[in-house]
């Protein structure tokens, strides 16, 4: 501790004044080393006197004249005058001097070598102030080289947790007054940490240390020239190609700390944004984005250094599917295999929506030649099995296109995208939908909507909760299939239903109530066995009459439930119908219609979340997802070459998907069937409904997303069957990960700092780790530290934790290999594996 010199000094003094005889003792302290921590002294038997160039007459008066008692220290922060000029040169001839080597008190109290003095007398200016010598003490150095020394003294004005060169380097290069204040220009010639070297003289050392850890050595050295280094030496590492000669000069000899370093900085939480700020200066100053653009992308690939290496491989993609270029490649990786393989990267964060972009265009472009099968079954077969996937990728396509900042690029894209999924793709599969079902009538094999209660719901013996998500089509509903797929407490079990026809809210909702008859009333009215069941409560009634311990419960109700209220709810229930509208609700209004494939997001992420919560707090473990319909949505605005003229009468019932009358309508694109077919009964009424995506002229409303009609998008709706576990909450550990820039080992006791990944709470549960080194072999070679990662603060930083390492004093090999590893205590799985060379000066016990 940096209080032990002066507890030295303290200890030393008043055995001076120990005695009943009053004594004057003189402390000359040359370079005023004390002068800020000479109050601090508890003297015993004696008073502090400070003495001053100017006061040495006052002071010998005051000493033999005024107080002749008591005992006085007399320090003066300045050396001993010559005896001709010192006036108290007799006084101090009957006195004591005192002195006190801060140096020496220093490498004593720290243990630092004899031969190591002239480095500490070299710094003593830094050990003046009391705070930055207590810091150095607190970095508990255990092998003290010039080297180690050198980098305690920046790592103590750099204010970092541990005496690391690597940890200097970042704080120098993040130096927050660097962006703050200065201009692009002139970002690295103020800078603040260089300031406080050159301040203690720590400055050349600081860039002997930058050759010898990056290789990096110039005449004149700045950080601009540093930075360049770095960012030149880590491209040239992974770039399948020669550099520009213009740049050659920059590659450094030491790439692999380079790379280390870098690599930590664009993988860390804590740093990657301010890696961020670096890269794209350094890009700028070396014009990287023309330098690369001459660049084949397939020689770019393994590269991450800059930005505008993805710029140049998105250039390229677009190129390649705006050609139609299915097949292109690059590296050997396909246009799905180059964005999977770039969304890994640095900059995915910055480019995942792009990238996202892509891989769903490309699925559609190889969908331009689709041909429809010509019966219904092979059309509805090949619709559950591959062509949903169509509607997914044309959704996801979208969903990321509206994410983009800046779409201009993409919108020659967009234009091939639309016109494929419209025009090759739903036109056909439409048609041949709906020439089959013509002809054929409903198809046998699959299930119909309005049996739903009949053979799903009635035969299940245990609790069920029924969720009805309004416009859940087929394509979504896999989607959250396969996402209660992943969940570890789900199992579930996904199917395809046939919804009525018309395919609207009101007559899907009818059919999935339990009912012995369907019909649709000469005023167009719904009625489930003769009554309507438009509201909530209507449907609880119908619902009730069929299953007495059952209910019916709007979703935007449950979600503001507590668990108290929930039990209330579900407790004794039998079965419970639960009414979510995310989809539709945006979907049906025109200013909302072109976010739906947004909602279908969160119509996902929310009933996945209901079922986990309804399992955890409401003992409820069987659910049934389903919908009333499904939709189609296109992006571009209807053409009036896109509508039918609507030729019913006003007693009509008419929609844009369909059109219920007596008599069918007639005319191009149009088809019939009758309802009575549809609904089961002896109705003698007809649905007519366009045979393409074309929509019935109707005053207002939206027309990008439609239902009502006839096609497997608004008329195939998913059944997901799932049961969780029971008494099982999902929970994953809180993680740690490694904050230290540590790449080398050069001392036998080395401090860490790591970081708790998150906060404990909400499904992250505290953890165990054991931490320590192992070689190649799995041979320990450290003391094992262990740590429970159970800490809740929200902030960051308050995670940051310190753990201190002793090695095993023996030889190691320069050019193997040495890792960090972190086990999980309660499975033992290896969570953290990190790197580092160990080159300790020293073999054996006996120092050589």
């Amino acid at each position: 501790m940096a209080e032990l010199n002066l507890k030295q000094i303290t200890d030393k003094l008043n055995a001076e004044f120990s005695g009943e005889n009053r004594k004057l003792v003189f402390w000359y302290d040359d370079h005023g080393d004390f002068a800020t921590e000479i109050e601090t002294l508890e003297l015993t038997g004696a008073k502090l006197y400070r003495l001053a160039p100017d006061n040495q007459f006052q002071t010998k008066y005051f000493l033999e004249r005024v107080d002749t008692v008591t005992s006085y220290l007399v320090y003066a922060p300045f050396p001993r005058p010559p005896v001709r000029d010192n006036h108290l040169e007799d006084t101090i001839r009957y006195s004591k001097v005192f002195h006190a080597d801060r140096v020496s008190l220093l490498t004593v109290d720290l243990g630092i070598d004899e031969k190591y003095k002239p480095v500490i007398q070299k710094y003593i200016k830094f050990f003046s102030a009391r705070e930055r010598t207590q810091r150095f003490y607190d970095l508990e150095i255990e092998n003290f080289t010039r080297e180690t020394i050198e980098v305690a003294l920046m790592s103590v004005l750099c204010k970092t947790r541990t005496a690391s060169f690597e940890e200097v380097v970042r704080v120098v290069l993040m130096d927050e007054s660097v962006s703050e204040n200065s201009s692009e220009d002139n970002r690295f010639d103020q800078n603040k940490m260089l300031g406080e070297f050159e301040k203690y003289d720590l400055l050349i050392p600081f860039w002997g240390l930058c050759e010898e850890h990056f290789g990096y050595n110039d005449v004149t050295p700045n950080l601009e020239k540093l930075v360049v280094t770095l960012f030149v030496t880590y491209t040239a590492r992974y770039l399948q190609a020669d550099l520009p000669e213009g740049l050659k000069s920059f590659v450094s000899y030491k790439s692999g700390n380079i790379i280390a370093f870098l690599d930590s900085l664009m993988n860390n939480v804590l740093y990657r944004e301010k890696y961020d700020d670096l890269s794209a200066y350094v890009a700028r100053g070396l014009n990287a984005g023309a330098v690369f653009k001459g660049y084949d992308p397939g020689a770019l690939m393994a590269c991450d250094t800059f930005a505008v290496i993805d710029r140049v491989i998105i250039a390229w993609i677009i190129e390649r599917l705006l050609a139609e270029d299915t097949g292109a490649k690059l590296s050997d990786l396909t246009i799905p295999a180059i964005c999977e393989e770039r969304q890994k990267k640095h900059f995915a964060d910055v480019f995942n929506t792009s990238y996202g972009l892509f891989n769903h265009a490309y699925y559609l472009i190889i969908s331009a030649n689709y041909q429809c099968q010509n019966n219904f079954k092979s059309v509805v077969d090949r619709y559950l099995e591959a062509d949903y996937r169509i509607d997914g990728h044309y959704r996801k396509f979208y969903y990321y296109f509206d994410q983009l900042s800046e779409t201009v690029g993409f919108e020659k894209l967009r234009d091939l995208v639309e016109n494929i999924y419209t025009n090759e793709y739903l036109t056909k599969v439409m048609i041949g939908w709906n020439d089959a079902l013509v002809s054929e009538g409903l198809p046998a094999g699959l299930p119909l909507q309005r049996r739903f209660y009949e053979q799903l719901i009635r035969p299940i013996k245990d609790k069920l909760v029924v969720i009805i998500s309004d416009a859940l089509r087929y394509e979504v509903g896999h989607e959250l299939f396969l996402k209660l797929q992943d969940d570890e407490k789900c199992t579930a079990r996904l199917s395809g239903m046939l919804g009525v026809l018309p395919s609207y809210t009101r007559l899907g909702m009818a059919a999935l109530l339990p009912h012995k008859t369907l019909t649709i009333s000469d005023d167009y009215k719904v009625l489930v066995d003769g009554c309507t069941a438009d509201d909530l409560k209507q449907r609880e009634t119908i619902l009730k009459s069929y299953v007495p311990n059952s209910r019916c419960v709007q979703f935007d109700e449950i979600r503001a439930m507590k668990k108290a209220e929930l039990r209330d709810v579900f407790t004794g229930m039998d079965v419970v119908y639960i009414y979510h509208n995310q989809i539709d609700a945006r979907g049906d209004k025109q200013n909302t219609e072109n976010e739906v494939f947004t909602a279908c997001e969160e119509a996902i992420n929310e009933i996945h979340g209901l079922i986990k919560r309804l399992s955890v707090n409401a003992n409820t473990y069987h659910f049934m997802v389903t919908a009333d319909h499904g939709f189609i949505y296109k992006r571009d605005k209807l053409q009036e070459s896109d509508k039918i003229s609507n030729g019913a009468g006003k007693d009509a019932l008419v929609n844009r998907r369909f059109i219920i009358h007596q008599q069918a309508l007639s005319g191009d694109g149009i088809a019939s069937m009758p309802t009575g077919k549809i609904m089961g009964n002896d109705d003698t009424k007809t649905v007519s409904f366009p045979v393409s995506s074309n929509v019935f002229k109707v005053a207002g409303g939206g027309q990008n997303f439609v239902h009502g009609g006839s096609s497997p998008q608004e008329m195939i709706i998913p059944v997901i069957d799932v049961k969780t576990e029971k008494g099982r909450i999902e929970t994953r550990p809180a993680q740690i990960m490694l904050v230290s820039m540590v790449q080398k080992i050069n001392n036998l006791i080395v401090f860490l700092e790591f970081m708790q990944s998150e906060p404990v709470g909400d499904g992250i549960v505290a953890t165990s780790y054991r931490i320590y080194f192992i070689s190649e072999d799995n041979e320990k070679i450290s003391n094992e530290q262990s740590y429970t990662a159970d800490n809740k603060d929200d902030n960051a930083q308050q995670r940051i934790f310190r753990l201190q390492f002793s090695f095993k004093n023996k030889q190691y090999d320069k050019s193997k290999q040495y890792y960090l590893v972190a086990i999980d205590e309660k499975n033992g799985v290896e969570v953290l594996r990190h790197g580092v060379a160990m080159d300790l000066a020293f073999a054996n016990d006996f120092g050589f």
